[in-house]
């Protein structure tokens, strides 16, 4: 009996280890992200890139200029990263009438879908990704948190045919 409990808890254990986290998890959570509210004006980005093996392979500062028409906002994303490359992205967001997101950029195959609730944003989309001259189609699993009305985390999850290849963390910051 002592053996089949054992078993039990041990495949228990092992299946809940396999649960994914929903955004709906934060939906109680607070403060409550209202991405046009937090995602307007002037904000300031740092961040890192690390490989699968947790080795940071870049670092980067993104100065973004955020605006809104309605339902559709435009975050104008300049990258200045450590090796004195930079990068432009434009994202265009539209709000949906359930209150997720739909965001577009060049460099994003097809389009991104976010969904929102409590504190949380998730974000998954395909970047076109150059990488030594040649562009990688990559998959993100992308998480926003915010903190504060300052302060925004973000860790996105970077994989290609299912295999981890690194992952991105940011810090959002609205100045005073």
């Amino acid at each position: 009996m002592k053996k089949l409990l054992s078993a039990c808890l041990m495949t228990f254990a092992l299946l809940s280890g396999c649960a994914s986290v929903e955004v709906s998890d934060y939906r109680a959570e607070t403060p409550a992200l209202d991405l046009r509210q937090y995602f307007n004006g002037k904000l300031d980005a740092w961040g890192m890139f690390q490989d699968r093996s947790g080795k940071v392979i870049k670092r980067f500062h993104v100065a973004m200029l955020a605006s809104w028409q309605g339902e559709v906002g435009t975050l104008d994303e300049s990258f200045t990263y450590s090796d004195g490359t930079a990068q432009k992205r434009v994202w265009t967001l539209t709000r949906q009438p359930d209150g997720n997101y739909i965001g577009r950029a060049a460099d994003v195959v097809g389009e991104a879908r976010g969904e929102l609730s409590g504190n949380a944003l998730h974000w998954r989309y395909v970047l076109a990704l150059p990488v030594d001259g040649k562009v990688y189609h990559v998959d993100f699993d992308d998480w926003m948190f915010l903190i504060d009305d300052k302060v925004m985390l973000n860790r996105s999850f970077m994989s290609k045919f299912g295999v981890d290849l690194g992952q991105v963390t940011l810090s959002f910051t609205k100045p005073d």
